[in-house]
């Protein structure tokens, strides 16, 4: 069976299916509102326990950043709009407890499940895992708890809770395999940092396979392979053990640079969305932080947060990594990334429409306030700020005064900040790709977001699965912008461009990227070593003919065919 390729690495166990518990809602109507609200008072009290006992086993299991999932849990359970539906549902409907948790929890889901932004897609899935554990403890319905495993397993289910995860015996765990979810789910999210090999979204995977059947996942392919023959087996044995040793030599690259073998030196840096991030961009080797998601400040609060608060977040992750250069990108929201606290009008397009730093032209207030704190934190280590979806050079002038007034502002308070800090823009527009040349003028550096360069550039829809095949990060055009910016950056001494998109990451793009130029590589952190090792496999020229050869050909399938090629002639493996 082929699905996602979650978290890779291969995994040889039994199954361990988990059945689907059947919940049946009370849909009658009831005489007692006090006494259904009392119930529903109780089940809250029980889950808001229950989390909290989670949230402390998973904070010893997976971490601190990890565990915040249950932060989110709980404010979920706490949030008047959620909570305060159901009570109201109960009074106003004269329904069960169940029936109105139900409806609510489903309301929700759907909401968020309908967002076009992935983040918040996916959030859909904390809102049913709270709605789910509210019913039950109305209705006293157990679950199988993950927690008493004590066989090694490849636990199989239609998918897989934050709670789920938290709760498994990790030593016993080897991997998962579910019916739904994708990359960005948390099951995926958290399988990755326990480094257990995942595939989701494969269908019908807890029909296909029964309990104490032998399962192989290849984390890698996607594959799943049910009730192996022996020979099949005997294969995925001696792969499994490759890919072990393959894992131990980048292990022993970490605190080697990012160099070809012919002395030329990249960056290679990690996209952190919260301080507690940088963690694994340490652990992984990281030399930096490429790109600072500051929207989760916002999107993880009840209210806009304040400057100090926002001083303090930044401040905490560049006292954290030493002096390395932390890229802090200003507010990315607006359209489909929604702030419950910043009331923003309906779009038909929100993809183009009032979003990053368009919006924070237009709530300057709150564009200062963030400014200023970047500037303040700027004191506490090597800080540049970068500015999101920028079109032309009026935009990157405009948000460049903004910041002059700032400084003018905390120079007035005698407050400290870094005089020389590095201004920079990040490229995912077709059109600053094109005039990079003219918006080099004005910026220290550029970062090539090519997530949204791709669906701008070959007006496609990643999400639609209509179009979604005509998303191709190796298409000539985007190579071709991408080597348009890179050269721009070039063409003025001291200016650098880095690229924090998905590609940057990316093991067959490695060589493209080296050879056109790139400076800087910023990635999930997980990403990092493999990356190490292919840029420490071969010399520039090597790389820049690559390059070369790849600009030339006519479509995305030529390009993957030719870098497959040249790295089986380089004998490089990857993952």
């Amino acid at each position: 069976m082929k699905g996602i390729g979650a978290s890779p690495g291969i995994a040889i166990s039994k199954a361990f299916v988990l059945k689907d518990v059947v919940i049946e809602i009370n849909t009658a109507k009831i005489d007692n509102v006090q006494d259904e609200c009392a119930r529903l008072k109780d089940a809250i009290e029980n889950a808001r326990i229950q989390i909290n006992n989670i949230k402390q086993k998973a904070i010893e299991e997976l971490g601190e950043e990890e565990a915040k999932i249950f932060d989110a849990h709980l404010m979920i359970l706490d949030d008047p709009e959620y909570t305060g539906q159901i009570e109201q549902l109960i009074n106003s409907e004269k329904i069960t407890a169940d029936n109105a948790a139900n409806q609510v929890t489903e309301q929700f889901v759907m909401i968020f499940g309908m967002m076009e932004d992935e983040y918040m897609k996916e959030r859909a899935a904390d809102i049913k895992d709270v709605g789910s554990r509210l019913i039950r403890n109305i209705l006293g319905v157990q679950t199988q708890n993950l927690s008493e495993i004590s066989e090694d397993v490849i636990i199989i289910a239609k998918d897989l809770t934050p709670s789920d995860t938290a709760q498994m015996n990790k030593q016993k765990v080897k991997g998962f395999a579910t019916d739904i979810g994708g990359r960005t789910s948390h099951t995926a999210i958290m399988a990755r940092s326990l480094e257990i090999p995942a595939i989701l979204g494969l269908k019908n995977i807890t029909s296909s396979a029964n309990d104490g059947d032998t399962i192989i996942i290849d984390g890698m392919t996607g594959e799943v392979i049910i009730n192996p023959e022996q020979e099949v087996l005997k294969s995925y044995q001696d792969k499994k053990a490759e890919y072990e040793n393959f894992k131990k030599e980048l292990e022993e690259l970490k605190e080697l640079p990012a160099q070809t073998k012919d002395g030329h030196v990249v960056e290679l840096v990690g996209n952190i969305g919260t301080p507690k991030d940088i963690e694994g961009v340490i652990r992984n080797g990281g030399q930096g932080v490429g790109l600072y998601r500051t929207e989760f400040l916002y999107m993880d609060s009840d209210e806009m947060p304040s400057e100090e608060k926002q001083f303090e977040a930044y401040k905490e992750v560049l006292e954290g990594m030493k002096d390395m250069p932390i890229i802090i990108r200003t507010l990315d929201i607006g359209g489909d990334k929604k702030l419950p606290y910043l009331q923003l009008d309906e779009e038909m397009n929100p993809f183009l429409g009032l979003r990053a730093v368009r919006l924070c032209f237009v709530e300057k207030d709150l564009f200062k306030t963030q400014l200023r704190a970047i500037l303040r934190a700027s004191a506490f280590g090597k800080a540049l700020v970068m500015f999101p979806m920028i079109s032309n050079v009026d935009e990157v002038r405009q948000a460049k005064a903004i910041l002059d007034e700032c400084r003018k502002e905390l120079d007035a308070e005698n407050i400290a900040y870094d005089k020389d800090l590095k201004v920079g823009v990040m490229v995912e527009i077709p059109s600053a790709a094109v005039c990079a040349d003219i918006i080099a003028k004005e910026v220290d550096f550029f970062s090539i977001g090519t997530n949204d360069l791709c669906q701008y550039t070959l007006a496609v829809d990643r999400m639609n699965e209509n179009v979604s095949y005509l998303y191709q990060p190796f298409n000539p055009a985007i190579l071709r912008l991408v080597h348009n910016v890179i050269k721009a950056s070039h063409e003025h001494e001291g200016k650098f461009t880095g690229m924090c998109g998905e590609m940057a990451g990316e093991p067959l793009a490695a060589l493209i990227l080296l050879g056109l130029g790139l400076d800087e590589f910023s990635m999930s952190a997980s990403s990092i070593p493999q990356i190490k090792k292919i840029i420490r496999s071969v010399t520039l020229k090597e790389a820049q003919e690559i390059a070369q050869k790849a600009l030339e050909l006519a479509t995305a399938d030529e390009v993957i065919a030719m870098v497959t090629e040249e790295l089986k002639k380089l004998n490089i493996t990857i993952i």
